[in-house]
């Protein structure tokens, strides 16, 4: 009997103690901090909207994850189009979610007047290139001038786009090496999509020959060595122009058309240089290279009078 009643004081006890441990930890996190307007901010409240608003960013992202794999793909659409439905559907849910945050935890919306002043003075002084920035992201995802898989040039920096946040865009070159882009950039600079409406894209090769050779017979091996290329769309057909007389040769253009080489044109470009030096060879095609013509008007007076 003794030891029964030992055993159910010393469990009385340790219950008498978590409920004073969880008394003194609420007591403690129901201080009161601040206070915005009429409501007053707690150390429970702060902790209330770190849990919720990493839930929130955590919900959002998975929703974005089930739109783009398991909903958005059963309609016919390109997967830079689908990204960017997914991502705007995820902003717009942040921002409605950030707002029943707010007035869940007890903040009244009108209250954040104080509060969008500050944001404002703190964008005046440092953070005008991060809310550029996120305003980019927001114009790309709508207007859509780039999407993700496009080929781009923007600067000296040539890839495919890979992913487009909030703050930046993403780009993996050739060598793959990925450079982030802030959004800015494809606002305020030229930007050369390579696939903006479709992948057919023409590349315009130099060529120069000597001046002893056949305009026509150059048209002809060009062509043929155009059409004999992989790659090579044979719709729109490749042309030849003859552009000038060159100072040391007949210069001319091979046009030529192709789908496959948009994100690797050096390969298609070097492949077609490697074709036109072969059939040049095979057909006894001059190379031209520089030539000067020398004239000496004077002083050999002098030097046969000091032999």
């Amino acid at each position: 009997m003794q030891a029964d009643s030992t055993h159910n004081t010393s469990a009385q006890n340790s219950t008498e103690s978590f409920w004073t441990t969880l008394l003194e930890w609420w007591n403690t996190i129901d201080v009161r901090l601040f206070k915005i307007d009429q409501t007053y901010i707690t150390l429970g409240t702060i902790l209330y909207f770190i849990v919720a608003l990493i839930g929130l960013f955590w919900l959002t992202k998975r929703l974005k994850t089930i739109l783009v794999k398991k909903l958005l793909k059963h309609y016919d659409f390109e997967p830079g189009t689908t990204q960017n439905i997914a991502t705007l559907v995820r902003y717009i849910l942040l921002v409605v979610g950030f707002l029943v945050v707010l007035q869940a935890g007890g903040i009244n919306l009108s209250s954040l007047s104080v509060l969008a002043g500050a944001l404002g003075v703190g964008i005046g002084f440092g953070l005008q290139n991060i809310a550029n920035n996120f305003i980019s992201g927001i114009i790309i995802l709508s207007e859509r001038p780039i999407k993700i898989g496009d080929r781009i040039e923007v600067g000296e920096i040539n890839g495919d786009v890979i992913a487009i946040s909030a703050r930046a865009t993403t780009v993996l070159t050739n060598d793959n090496i990925t450079i982030i882009v802030p959004n800015s950039d494809f606002i305020s600079k030229p930007v050369i999509n390579w696939s903006h409406n479709d992948k057919n894209v023409r590349f315009k090769i130099p060529v120069g020959v000597s001046y002893n050779e056949d305009p026509a017979k150059i048209k002809t091996l060009l062509l043929k060595v155009a059409k004999g290329t992989e790659g090579v769309l044979a719709t729109p057909a490749p042309e030849v122009w003859f552009v000038a007389y060159g100072e040391s040769s007949l210069d001319f253009t091979l046009n030529v058309w192709t789908a496959d080489y948009t994100h690797r044109p050096k390969v298609l470009i070097s492949q077609l240089y490697f074709n036109v030096f072969e059939a040049f060879k095979q057909a006894g095609v001059e190379i031209p290279f520089p030539q000067r013509d020398l004239h000496l008007r004077s002083g050999f007076e002098k030097s046969t009078g000091a032999k």
